[in-house]
């Protein structure tokens, strides 16, 4: 039964009046990707028998697969959580005075972590993301649909439009797709079949499968309970179908448009290619007039003069080692004399060709032009580029990982399978804080922290000059702050220093009271004997 609130056709005129704000960013799209990958964003009118044009370099789809291929790793590294689990301030503090129990809820956590992790794993979500993360560096925008059974399903920008304000949250999504008869239920095959649309193919099988245009629509709405949710439904040929209206949770909507570049008060957002489409099109340019002059150069035409003694027939006809009578003079061959012109052009395509390497991110542009060339210049240059990816990104990390970690979080709370969480006085930690980014890559980042921690304090310690007059502590827990480490649980305190030394002082006593007892027992002599002696 349709929505009541459901306008017939509604979803489609929506659409047709989305579709000239998006235009233009459509236009941008498809030239960035007719100089990297064109396929990516095909042009308009595109079919299955149509031509791709193909660029003159290769350097802006090498340059766009290495760059995704390094985000992929920074996004999914493999065999790490990319997320970190944490406790609020002050759920911290009633750790801290709970003792033992912190040390508890950090091994949950790091389940929670696990758990999500092999979630992720079985749903293959990075095949599907490496081509979200190509779409977004060309096109700028891609849209992404958790699906409940699992999966991932991306719509490129030529199929879908989107609406935000200016804070740039998203109010609407309409989305187009063409959807199999056969991948529908009986009653909404019925139901659009009696609309006037084609049905399955015939019988005899000559027919080709008819597609249907599906129409989707997912905008903020106002509940019954006056709660603001996310709210879904789809229409084929102005019917909407049956069962289709569903709603979400604001925070935890299976629909994700996603941006590259984020612009204030645009409703989609810029390509990284975009960013460099100038020195693509020189590289282009440059490269195509190179191609054809080296062809046009490549041929090889000899002239025989025609007053001459030396005749054209001996010449075109003569094998290779023949002796014929003529004279040298006689026989020249055609030459552009262009070679100047071409080192020119030979050396600006250069230029720009290591500019764009740099810009994507491939380690063969941090190679210096040498005879010998050290791993650790190479190491400390490639590391400069891997910072770049940075701003590249953190707008990924806010609103593609996050949002990830929260569909999953609630799919396996609802399927029972997420774990919980030790309880702080009575109470549950229900909501850990999910932190994503670069600083939470893994829990692999903790481990290198404590290592550089404990390398600075080697470096201090071998200043022994300057000890006597140095604050060791206050310099282990300045170290500490600097790399972001929380000292509060790896030194002891006054008390339990306290204890330490009067365990260690009362071993000590214990031991040199044993001595002579062990001495006297060495040679054969019992306690009464020694202790007379």
């Amino acid at each position: 039964m349709a929505d009541p609130t459901y306008t017939v056709g509604g979803i489609k005129q929506c659409y047709t009046r989305l579709e000239p704000k998006r235009r233009p960013f459509l236009e941008r799209a498809r030239a960035s990707a007719s100089l990297t990958i064109p396929s990516l964003m095909v042009p308009e009118g595109h079919n299955a028998h149509s031509v791709l044009p193909t660029p003159w370099q290769g350097l802006g789809a090498r340059g766009t697969n290495n760059l995704t291929a390094k985000l992929l790793l920074a996004l999914l590294p493999p065999n790490a959580p990319f997320m970190r689990f944490r406790v609020d301030a002050a759920t911290l503090r009633e750790l801290d005075a709970e003792g033992d129990i912190k040390t508890a809820v950090e091994n949950a956590l790091q389940e929670a972590e696990g758990v999500i992790m092999q979630e992720i794993e079985t749903d293959a979500v990075r095949v599907p993301t490496y081509e979200v993360l190509r779409q977004l560096l060309v096109a700028g925008n891609v849209l992404l649909y958790f699906a409940p059974e699992g999966g991932l399903q991306v719509y490129r920008l030529d199929s879908f439009c989107v609406v935000r304000d200016n804070k740039g949250n998203v109010l609407e999504i309409v989305t187009k797709e063409q959807v199999s008869p056969l991948m529908l239920d009986e009653e909404v095959r019925e139901l659009v079949g009696n609309s006037g649309m084609s049905g399955l193919p015939s019988e005899n099988g000559n027919a080709e499968y008819p597609e249907w245009t599906v129409y989707t629509r997912v905008c903020r709405h106002v509940s019954r309970r006056g709660n603001v949710v996310w709210r879904e439904e789809k229409e084929i040929n102005g019917v909407p179908i049956p069962g289709s209206v569903a709603t979400y949770p604001i925070d935890n909507s299976p629909w994700l448009a996603l941006r590259f570049q984020r612009i204030d008060g645009e409703s989609y957002g810029r390509g990284y290619v975009e960013e460099y489409i100038g020195d693509l099109r020189s590289l282009e340019g440059l490269t195509q007039a190179i191609v054809e002059g080296s062809a046009a150069a490549a041929k090889v035409l000899f002239l025989v003069n025609p007053t001459g003694v030396t005749k054209q027939k001996d010449v075109a006809n003569s094998p290779n080692g023949a002796v014929r009578e003529g004279r040298a003079d006689d026989v020249t061959v055609i030459q552009m004399q262009k070679f100047n012109d071409f080192r020119v052009a030979q050396q600006t395509m250069q230029s720009i060709a290591d500019q764009l390497m740099a810009s994507f991110l491939m380690n063969s542009s941090v190679q210096r032009d040498a005879e010998r060339v050290t791993a650790e210049e190479v190491r400390l240059m490639a590391g400069e580029l891997q910072d770049a990816l940075g701003g590249v990104y953190s707008i990924l990390s806010i609103e593609f990982q996050l949002p990830l970690v929260r569909i999953y979080m609630d799919r396996l709370r609802k399927q029972g399978r997420f774990p919980k969480f030790p309880k702080v006085k009575g109470k549950e930690i229900v909501n850990p804080i999910i932190t994503t980014g670069l600083e939470a890559l893994g829990r692999g980042h903790d481990l290198g922290k404590l290592r550089g921690l404990i390398e600075d304090v080697a470096v201090v310690a071998k200043a022994q000059q300057m000890w006597p007059r140095m604050k060791g502590e206050t310099w282990v827990q300045r170290l500490a702050t600097a790399r972001g480490i929380d000292v509060s649980d790896l030194f002891l305190s006054d008390e339990e220093y306290q204890a330490v030394q009067q365990q260690q002082q009362m071993a000590k006593l214990a031991e040199k009271a044993a001595a002579p007892v062990a001495g006297a027992m060495a040679k054969g002599m019992v306690p009464d004997q020694a202790q007379g002696q």
